[in-house]
């Protein structure tokens, strides 16, 4: 393919759609408001695992597209950010998951002696958990590798991206609530608490999908994840002290080492959660262009980032 495209959004979804593009050949641009390092994905915790998304008909071909790239990536973790970890979901039973669960090798019932204290049930499964500021770092030298050009810039419409390329890719995440305009988008606040590994390997989730609280614990380089919230329609981004407690009495409820951890900082996300699912769709713009969206993903932009790249850029031939 050949022509310049402009994706607007730096976040997991615009880059990983921006390699996508420039890797098949066409001139790509990447408008971000923020730094890479600033956006949403930046926050994420970040396990595999089709959470908090729609539709369900879709996700699972997107999550599989994007669980192979990252077994792939995960021999150079250092690099990619991406390692396979083991873990368990508590609470999740395997006929309660879609077909895409029984092409994720290793997926099974946990056993009794690999649950924590007061767990009955769950899943046991070695997952990819991407260290989300290494990755995006290696998405965006991945990027411009492949000739891509990262710009920082707040835009006012997709008019303006328009004028200056044929093609447009919306990978604005929460931005398009104003920018498409889209009230279908809502904020999920996600609160993090990071704090010292006193030595856990393994993450471990108790998320119920109908709850603002939930419990998971991510060790990733350097700091343990402890999380967290799923609070539909709430805008702020400053940490509540008092959630901070409430989740780290959570986590120290399953993991009782968690209550001695020294705390090393907080971390907010605004998840882009869609009422009607994941948006991936082209559309006419004034003068004979093309705006591809690729937006909705709530809680798994993560988990099927590839897919979706691939989907959106099929759209923007």
């Amino acid at each position: 393919m050949s022509g310049e495209v402009i994706v607007v959004g730096g976040g997991v979804i615009g880059l990983t759609t921006a390699v996508v593009l420039a890797e098949s050949g066409r001139r790509v641009r990447v408008w971000t408001r923020e730094s890479v390092q600033e956006t949403t994905s930046a926050v994420a915790g970040a396990l595999w695992w089709p959470y908090r998304i729609e539709p369900e008909a879709l996700v699972g071909d997107w999550s599989l597209a994007t669980l192979r790239v990252y077994e792939k990536l995960a021999e150079r973790p250092q690099e990619t950010g991406v390692r396979l970890v083991a873990g368990v979901h508590a609470h999740v039973r395997l006929g309660e998951l879609g077909p895409w669960a029984a092409q994720v090798e290793g997926l099974r019932a946990a056993g009794a002696d690999e649950l924590p204290s007061g767990y009955t049930e769950g899943l046991w499964a070695r997952l990819p958990l991407v260290d989300m500021p290494v990755h995006l770092d290696w998405l965006r030298r991945r990027f411009e590798a492949a000739g891509g050009v990262v710009e920082r810039r707040t835009v006012g419409s997709f008019a303006e991206a328009a004028a200056q390329a044929p093609v447009v890719v919306n990978c604005t995440g929460l931005g398009s609530r104003e920018l498409v305009p889209d009230d279908r988008l809502q904020p999920v606040r996600g609160q993090l608490v990071l704090v010292e590994n006193p030595g856990i390997e393994e993450w471990f989730t108790a998320a119920d999908g109908a709850s603002e609280k939930t419990a998971y614990v991510f060790p990733q380089p350097g700091r343990l994840i402890l999380g967290g919230t799923a609070e539909e329609g709430d805008w702020r981004t400053s940490p509540d002290p008092a959630t901070a407690d409430a989740i780290v009495a959570r986590c120290a409820r399953i993991l009782p080492e968690l209550a001695r951890a020294r705390i090393i900082g907080h971390l907010v996300g605004l998840r882009p959660a869609r009422s009607t699912g994941v948006r991936i769709e082209s559309e006419p713009l004034p003068g004979g262009g093309l705006l591809v969206h690729n937006y909705g993903h709530g809680g798994a932009g993560v988990t099927v980032a590839w897919g979706c790249a691939q989907a959106a850029a099929a759209l923007a031939s």
